[in-house]
């Protein structure tokens, strides 16, 4: 059955339909959270119209019990796709209109300070340590890639499959690598992507 700009199967469409029943029911703004979806400190995630996410994604802010302060942002018209970790202690803030493709992981923190704690420390003993982390408008994340705690991805960027972001980058630029660096800039001038030298 063609719906969607997509081919689907009977089931896929039965899946798809009871999905997005019980999004519009309890999820406002969104357009699509594709179940199973994996919410936790639902009052501390907020997303634009037009949100919408794959299969077994999840998504999760700590806090104490009442803070409802926003801590994952995720702005409008952004499509996740399936598997999607994102985790958020301090703050996660993603612009308009991202696409991002499956199993990606973003987050603003991570078990121990590396510089303070001994690593014969049991990890989950560790002290948080957080930073906050952005993605832009218009950025497109490719096939498992990590945005780590700190980092920034600039607008209109795009980021290649596997790659690990691990500091902050300007707009307008593709990465790849672990960690990440600039293959190429777009140039405003000429209208195309440039090879960084």
């Amino acid at each position: 059955m063609y719906v969607f700009d997509n081919y689907y199967s009977f089931s896929e469409l039965v899946k798809t339909a009871y999905s997005l029943v019980v999004t519009r029911v309890f999820y406002r703004n969104a357009s699509l959270l594709r179940r199973p979806i994996y919410i936790r400190g639902l009052p501390r995630i907020t997303w634009g119209k037009g949100f919408r996410t794959g299969y077994r994604c999840r998504l999760e802010t700590f806090g104490e019990k009442g803070d409802t302060m926003p801590k994952l942002i995720i702005g409008e018209n952004c499509h996740i796709g399936d598997s999607v970790h994102i985790a958020a202690a301090e703050q996660v803030r993603i612009g308009n209109n991202c696409l991002f493709a499956s199993h990606i992981f973003i987050s603003d923190c991570s078990h121990g300070d590396t510089v303070a704690e001994s690593p014969s420390t049991h990890p989950e003993k560790r002290r948080l340590v957080t930073s906050p982390t952005e993605i832009g408008n218009n950025v497109w994340l490719g096939e498992n890639v990590c945005v780590l705690m700190g980092s920034r991805v600039g607008n209109g960027s795009i980021v290649g499959a596997n790659a690990v972001v691990t500091k902050r980058f300007p707009d307008y630029c593709i990465l790849a690598g672990s960690p990440a660096r600039i293959i190429k800039q777009y140039n405003f001038e000429t209208l195309r992507w440039e090879k960084c030298s």
